[in-house]
C-alpha cells in the first residue's frame, strides 16, 4: 500500500507547490518601428533575440512602420504602447492635439538622417542652389520632407520654380534611379543604400544632409503612450534599459546584429543592411555628443534651439518647453548609458 500511495503523494505535493508558486507574468508591450526591418532597426531586434526585453519582464512584439511621422498617431491612439518616431513631428502633434500628453523618453538619432538625395547627372550638386528649378519626389509621410519648410527658410531658397510630387515610399528610389525626378527627400541611409543597391553609380549620388546646412534638429525618439507610461512606468524603464543593451551589442558586432534584422525581412540583403546599419551608427546613433554623454539623453540648450527653429515655419499657440516634449524620468543613470 505504501508503494502505491507514495507517487500519488509526491504528485499532490508538486501540484500544491505549483499553485503556491508566484506567477511571474511578463508585461506585454506592443512596439512599432518607424520603418521596415532594415539595418537601423537592429538595436531593437538584438534586444528581442538576446532576451534583454524578457530579462526586464517584458513580452515585446515588434511591428514595422510606414514612416517616422506615422508612428506618432499609432502610439497616441494607444494602438501601440511604445514607438520610434520623429521628435520634430511630435512637437507639431502635441500643438495640434493638446489633450494628449505624448512624450519622448529616449533620444535614438542624436543627429537626424534628414536628407535631400539627388543625382549629379540630373544637375544636383553639393551646392544647395542647384536644387532651384528641380523636380522632387516627396513622400507626404516622410520625416525628411516634413523639415523642408525649415530647410528652405534657413537657406533662403525660393521654391516657386521647384516641383514636388507626392510619391509612395516604394517608388521613391526607382523614380530617382530612372531619372523621373531629379532628387528625393528621405533618410540618408535609406535612400543612399537603396540607390546604390539598384546600380546607381556612387559618384552620381549627391547626399545633402540637412544638418550640414543650418537645420539644428534632433531625429527619432522613443515615444510612449500616456496611458502605458502612467500605468507601467517600470516597464518603460525596462524597455529602455534593454534597448541600450541591444544598441551596445549592435555597435560591437554590426554583422551579427544585421542578421537579426535579415531573418525578419525576406527581401533584405545582409551586405546592404550591414552597410546601412554602419552608416546609421556612425552618422546618427553614436555621434560625438553621444560618445561624451551617453545614449538616450539630450542637450537641453540644443533641443530648445530646435523648438525655436520649428517655430520659424510652424505657428505655436504657446511655445513648448523642452520638458513638455522630452522627459528623462525613464532613462537609466548616466553611468549606465555610457558608450563602451
Amino acid at each position: 500500500m505504501y508503494h502505491i500511495c507514495r507517487p500519488l503523494a509526491a504528485l499532490t505535493v508538486g501540484f500544491v507547490l505549483a499553485i503556491a508558486a508566484p506567477a511571474h507574468a511578463q508585461t506585454p508591450v506592443k512596439f512599432t518601428l518607424d520603418w521596415r526591418f532594415e539595418g537601423p532597426a537592429a538595436p531593437f531586434t538584438v534586444a528581442l533575440d538576446k532576451g534583454y526585453f524578457k530579462a526586464e519582464g517584458l513580452d515585446v512584439t515588434i511591428d514595422t512602420g510606414s514612416g517616422s511621422r506615422e508612428s506618432i498617431p499609432r502610439v497616441a491612439s494607444g494602438t501601440y504602447d511604445i514607438g520610434a518616431g520623429d521628435v520634430n513631428s511630435l512637437v507639431r502633434f502635441r500643438e495640434e492635439n493638446p489633450s494628449i500628453d505624448l512624450k519622448a523618453v529616449m533620444m535614438v538619432y542624436d543627429r537626424p538622417p534628414f536628407a535631400i538625395v539627388g543625382r549629379k547627372s540630373k544637375g544636383i550638386s553639393s551646392d544647395i542652389k542647384s536644387l532651384v528649378g528641380k523636380k522632387f519626389g516627396a513622400p507626404a509621410a516622410d520625416g525628411a520632407y516634413a523639415q523642408w519648410p525649415i530647410f528652405k527658410s534657413v537657406n533662403k531658397l525660393d521654391e516657386s520654380t521647384m516641383r514636388f510630387e507626392n510619391v509612395g515610399f516604394p517608388v521613391r528610389e526607382p523614380m530617382l534611379a530612372s531619372g523621373e525626378v531629379d532628387a528625393v527627400f528621405g533618410f540618408s541611409f535609406s535612400v543612399y543604400l537603396n540607390l546604390k543597391s539598384r546600380g546607381v553609380p556612387v559618384d552620381d549620388i549627391v547626399l545633402i544632409l540637412m544638418s550640414d546646412h543650418g537645420v539644428e534638429l534632433y531625429g527619432n525618439v522613443l515615444i510612449v503612450s500616456p496611458k502605458f507610461a502612467a500605468e507601467k512606468p517600470e516597464a518603460v524603464k525596462g524597455f529602455i534599459r534593454a534597448v541600450i543593451k541591444g544598441l551596445r551589442d549592435t555597435v560591437a558586432d554590426p554583422a551579427a546584429a544585421t542578421a537579426t534584422v535579415i531573418k525578419r525581412n525576406d527581401v533584405a540583403k545582409q551586405a546592404v543592411e550591414k552597410e546601412r546599419l554602419e552608416f546609421s551608427l556612425a552618422q546618427n546613433f553614436v555621434t560625438t555628443w553621444v560618445k561624451a554623454n551617453g545614449y538616450g539623453g539630450i542637450d537641453k540648450a540644443r533641443f530648445a534651439k530646435s523648438i525655436e527653429q520649428i517655430g520659424l515655419t510652424f505657428k505655436f499657440k504657446s511655445v513648448p518647453k523642452v520638458d513638455d516634449i522630452f522627459t528623462e524620468a525613464y532613462l537609466p543613470p548616466p553611468a549606465d548609458r555610457k558608450v563602451n
